[in-house]
C-alpha cells in the first residue's frame, strides 16, 4: 500500500445589573408588606436573568460578527449590525477583551483575539474524534481517502483526513492542508451548503492534477461550517460516491449534535 500525490500544504489547523438596596418598610404592615417583599424578590430573579441571557447573547452574536468580517469592524459598525447602542457595545468589548476572545488595532477595528484560538485547539480534536467513524467508513467503502474540511480564516483546513486500508495506492492529504473554498469538492461543497444546498459536488484536478474529489456540506451543527468528502487518484463514480458521501455527513451530523 502507498500514498501517492499530496494535496495542499500544512497549515496550523488550526455582561453589571445594580439594584439599589430595598427601603424597609414598618412591622406593623403586616402581611401586606411580606407579600410585597415576596413578589419583589420573585420577578427581581427573572429579569436579573433575562438580563443577563440578553447580555451573552449580544457578546456571542458580536464575536460572530466580528468573525465574519476579515477586516474588523468599528464600535459603530458593530452598534449598527446588533442593533444596540455604542454605549452597549463598549460594556460587551471590555469583559470580551479581559478574556482575549476580542482586541481593538491600532486603528480602533474590532478583531478577534488570541484567546479565541485557545478555545477552537481546544474545540478541534473533539470534532475529528466524533467525525472519525464515519470517515473510516467513507474511505473503505470508496477506497480513497476521506476527509473533514472545516471553515478557518476564509479558508477550507483539512481537520481529519483517513486513508483506506485496502487500496495499493491512494492519494496523501494531510491533517492541516489548506485550500480556497472556491477551489476543490470539499471547499465548493461548503460554499452549496451556504446556499443550502445539501447534494454532493464533484471537481477533477482543482486543487492538483489528476486528483478526483467529491464532497457533501455537513449542515445541522450549530457554529460549524464544514464539508465531508474523499479525494482519488482516479476519476469517481458520482452516484455511488455521492450517496457515500452523503451518508457520511448525516452520519458526522448525528455524531456532533
Amino acid at each position: 500500500m502507498g500514498s501517492v500525490g499530496s494535496v495542499g500544504s500544512v497549515g496550523s489547523v488550526g455582561s453589571t445589573l445594580a439594584g439599589g438596596p430595598a427601603s424597609s418598610g414598618s412591622a406593623s404592615s403586616g402581611p401586606a408588606s411580606g407579600e410585597s417583599a415576596s413578589s419583589g424578590s420573585a420577578s427581581g430573579g427573572p429579569a436579573r436573568g433575562g438580563e443577563a441571557s440578553q447580555t451573552l447573547d449580544r457578546g456571542l452574536r458580536l464575536l460572530h460578527l466580528v468573525a465574519d468580517v476579515p477586516g474588523g469592524l468599528t464600535v459603530t459598525e458593530a452598534a449598527n449590525r446588533l442593533g444596540i447602542g455604542r454605549a452597549a457595545v463598549y460594556r460587551l468589548v471590555g469583559p470580551l477583551a479581559g478574556h482575549g476572545m476580542l482586541r481593538r488595532d491600532t486603528d480602533g477595528r474590532l478583531r478577534l483575539g488570541a484567546g479565541v484560538l485557545h478555545l477552537a485547539r481546544r474545540a478541534q480534536p473533539l470534532l475529528a474524534e466524533g467525525a472519525l467513524p464515519a470517515l473510516r467508513r467513507l474511505a473503505e467503502q470508496a477506497g480513497a481517502t476521506a476527509h473533514l474540511t472545516v471553515v478557518e480564516g476564509g479558508e477550507g483546513v483539512a481537520l481529519a483526513v483517513v486513508e483506506p486500508s485496502w487500496t495499493s495506492f491512494h492519494v496523501a492529504y494531510r491533517t492541516g492542508a489548506r485550500h480556497p473554498l472556491e477551489r476543490g469538492a470539499a471547499g465548493r461543497a461548503i460554499l452549496a451548503g451556504r446556499s443550502g444546498d445539501a447534494g454532493p459536488v464533484s471537481t477533477a484536478g482543482e486543487l492538483q492534477s489528476g486528483a478526483y474529489g467529491v464532497a457533501a456540506p455537513v449542515l445541522g451543527v450549530p457554529g460549524l461550517e464544514a464539508s465531508v468528502g474523499v479525494v482519488a487518484l482516479a476519476p469517481l463514480d458520482a452516484e455511488t460516491v455521492g450517496a457515500q458521501v452523503l451518508a457520511a455527513a448525516t452520519a458526522i451530523t448525528t455524531a456532533l449534535t
